[in-house]
């Protein structure tokens, strides 16, 4: 196994202000950049921004976003998670993204994937019918331009290319792409198909259930003759001085932001014990640091990962909470998890 790299993500939920009222989505972004430099500061190795077109998330544009973090960091590495590249122009992805990467010195990534939100395909005028045709095909073009070559590619949804270049170019080697997979065998075999990186979104349930994606993806990836790639799973979590403090600082605002979600797709308001469960049992990554770590340290041994994202951001949580639990992720839990690891 590579060296374990340990992230964060956020969706650049729209937060609390001390008196209970929800932030200018401005601020939110301000915020976020300064969560951003201190995770550089404080040794996180990757931070992931998502990508919305909702009230309830402040970022629409994730490369802009990085451009500020490139500006003001050293070493940290940053990407999207994801891009929603169904409803967007892979050629335009690729120039954002090459253009962060030119901006931050080569530490720019790009997560794909076709979003679990669909708010952008109305937006771009896009048929939600074409949910995986068109991923199919954009992710087709997109895999071509990696190649930092002139590119020759025709589909069904765009006019075709011959020898076209694409700029700026990757400076150094290329652009960092990985898959996200919600966990369909197609995905995972998909990611391999294309021998790019998978991430593995776990925001339910048992971690371990998804030992056997990573096992068909290396099996995929060699049956295709391609190169082993890294795996990273990203998940929901929350670091606090203690587990009680934890667990009460991010329930209100966690269940705020489950059943605003809940109500569009019909689920019932979340219950306290249903969150305690999936903290015990499940996928969200809540504690003291030490049992963060721990929990980090059971997952990579249970699937065979090499890059753990945490989702810090979880429903209205004030900036300043959030500030803490990056400073406790960085200084705390990454050393602990190594040293469980090592």
């Amino acid at each position: 196994m590579a060296i374990l790299e340990l992230g964060l993500d956020t969706f650049g939920d729209v937060t609390a202000a001390p008196d209970g009222t929800l932030l200018p989505h401005a601020q939110v972004i301000r915020d976020l950049v300064d969560e951003a430099v201190l995770a550089d500061e404080v040794g996180v190795d990757f931070i992931g921004i998502g990508e919305h077109h909702r009230s309830d998330f402040a970022v629409s544009a994730p490369d802009v976003v990085m451009a500020a973090i490139a500006a003001r960091t050293r070493r940290i590495r940053m990407g999207s998670a994801v891009t929603v590249l169904s409803s967007d122009d892979p050629i335009r992805v690729y120039q954002r993204f090459s253009t962060a990467d030119a901006l931050s010195n080569g530490r720019a990534e790009v997560i794909l994937g076709r979003g679990s939100f669909t708010e952008s395909f109305p937006l771009f005028g896009f048929d939600l019918q074409d949910y995986d045709t068109l991923f199919s095909e954009k992710l087709d073009l997109f895999a071509a331009l990696l190649t930092n070559e002139p590119v020759t590619w025709q589909g069904a949804y765009r006019p075709p290319l011959k020898d076209q270049r694409v700029f700026p170019p990757i400076e150094t080697g290329r652009l960092k792409t990985w898959i996200g997979v919600g966990g369909t065998p197609e995905s995972v075999v998909r990611a391999a198909r294309y021998g790019l990186p998978m991430i593995l979104a776990i925001i339910g349930g048992q971690p371990s259930r998804f030992r056997p994606f990573a096992e068909l993806y290396r099996r995929a990836l060699n049956e295709f003759g391609k190169a082993p790639q890294p795996i990273g799973v990203h998940s929901p979590g929350y670091v606090a001085d203690t587990d009680e403090a934890a667990r009460e600082e991010l329930f209100g605002p966690y269940k705020t932001m489950r059943d605003c979600i809940g109500r569009e797709r019909g689920w019932p308001p979340m219950e306290r014990a249903e969150f305690e469960r999936e903290i015990t049992h499940g996928s969200l990554y809540v504690g003291s640091p030490e049992t963060v770590a721990t929990k980090i340290a059971a997952t990579v041994k249970a699937i065979g990962i090499d890059r753990f994202d945490l989702k810090y951001s979880g429903g209205p949580i004030p900036h300043a909470r959030q500030m803490r639990c990056i400073e406790l992720y960085g200084t705390k839990v990454i050393p602990m998890v190594r040293d469980m690891l090592a």
